[in-house]
């Protein structure tokens, strides 16, 4: 695997699209990387989540998609960044809420994922949801 930034942001989209969890995902990160997300119609108020805090959310989200995918449109690097923008695609598995299996979520995602040692360290991500149109 490349260590360019964009190389490593990559290849970790790919593991989650995989359904990768726990150690496999682990294996993407630097043990005291932290992951903040920008406030967002999911997360209203943000969130800044340590390693484990993510791993945890991963596997919950994995549960909760029969896939999602990550449409790679722009990248460039500078050092230890990519800044990467995205259209990210999920697929419910279940329902949830007002949200029922199948439907289909978008996001479009501008991220800023900074490495070292040939992982990542850090991710900052402005997600922009399409409007959810009840499936019920």
């Amino acid at each position: 695997m490349s260590n360019s930034p964009i190389a490593i942001a990559r290849a970790l989209h790919g593991a989650i699209e995989a359904g990768k969890v726990g150690e496999e995902l682990r294996a993407h990160f630097t043990d005291d990387a932290v992951i903040v997300e920008h406030p967002n119609s999911v997360k209203p108020t943000g969130a800044e989540m340590s390693l484990d805090a993510l791993l945890e959310a991963a596997k919950a989200g994995a549960s909760l998609l029969a896939r999602q995918s990550y449409d790679l449109r722009e990248a460039m690097e500078q050092g230890d960044l990519a800044v990467l923008r995205l259209d990210w695609t999920g697929e419910l598995a279940r329902d949830a809420g007002p949200l029922v299996q199948g439907q289909v979520l978008r996001a479009h995602v501008a991220q800023f994922v900074h490495t070292r040692d040939g992982r990542v360290s850090r991710i900052e991500t402005y997600d922009c949801y399409e409007p959810f149109s009840s499936g019920r």
